[in-house]
């Protein structure tokens, strides 16, 4: 029943939302965003995964509830041919590939900027997170336009040889990000996942983690770990949060899902659950996604 009601405010909220376009070159690209009472306001860039859209964030993240309540605006851009135009060349992705010669930066970053022009965004509170292709499109972001955000989470995704060599971000981003140990398309300890989807060459989250404590100016060992409360025993994961010490405003913070797979804790993100279980891993239910990304985000103007 409670999952019920929650996916029902989800919807509501949802259908508060409205679609619009703008056109990036000659290519006309689509988003939705959820507009505050109180404007301007602070903006979350949402990214779908591979072979998503914005839709399915808006209806299968608690996002749009945490915007309405929380008086932020929220937006959910789709990517074309629903992927995303990260850092790695096309033959090293799984699944869906962007169209020859896309620019998701130049589409993300004009998107942001025309929310600023109509008064709906605080330029300095811009912050930007994605899942999966979404994450590798937000570390992306942060590598090329890191003076355009205020902090970034990542969700279950991790560098690659050739992403690392071409991050060189213009100054340090707070950072989350949320990764789970039993992933099978993103390992936890880097190279190939188990599932026959998966692609070789993904770093570990330890040197993907090592990667922005360097960048951030961060100590490289972990400062703190603390295993949150186990909230739903009918599940075998649990959530260990480890933070880093770092200067004021650089923060860096794994959420290691223990147990979890290739999905975001939260609410249900999936119709036919047994079957998401055997491809993606399970979903964790302690923690919510964007109720935990929030709440880091909100801390950095």
């Amino acid at each position: 029943m409670i999952r019920f009601l929650t996916l029902l405010l989800v919807l509501t909220c949802a259908s508060a939302a409205a679609a619009d376009t703008i056109t990036i070159g000659k290519v006309t690209r689509h988003y939705t965003v959820r507009l505050p009472d109180a404007r301007p306001a602070p903006l979350v860039v949402v990214l779908h995964g591979n072979t998503q859209t914005g839709a399915d964030m808006i209806t299968r993240t608690a996002w749009p509830a945490v915007a309405r309540r929380e008086g932020f605006a929220v937006v959910f851009p789709d990517g074309l041919n629903h992927s995303w135009a990260d850092l790695r060349p096309n033959n090293l992705r799984a699944g869906r590939v962007p169209p020859h010669g896309t620019d998701d930066v130049a589409f993300i970053v004009k998107l942001a900027e025309k929310l600023v022009a109509d008064g709906i965004a605080d330029p300095k509170r811009i912050y930007v997170t994605g899942i999966s292709n979404g994450g590798a499109m937000t570390m992306t972001l942060v590598c090329k336009r890191a003076d355009l955000f205020a902090a970034a989470a990542s969700v279950v995704i991790n560098l690659t040889d050739q992403s690392a060599s071409l991050c060189h971000p213009a100054r340090p981003v707070p950072i989350l990000m949320m990764n789970g140990t039993a992933d099978p398309l993103v390992p936890f300890k880097g190279g190939r996942g188990t599932s026959r989807f998966a692609v070789d060459g993904f770093w570990s989250v330890e040197k993907t983690l090592f990667f922005w404590r360097v960048n951030n100016g961060c100590e490289t060992a972990d400062a703190t770990t603390t295993d949150l409360a186990h909230r739903d025993p009918a599940e075998r994961s649990t959530v260990t949060r480890i933070d880093s010490k770092c200067p004021a405003g650089r923060d860096v913070v794994l959420y290691r899902v223990n147990d979890g797979g290739h999905r975001m804790p939260g609410l249900p993100d999936a119709r036919f659950p047994r079957l998401a279980n055997a491809f993606l891993g399970p979903q964790n239910h302690d923690i919510d996604g964007a109720e935990t990304i929030w709440t880091f985000f909100k801390k950095f103007p």
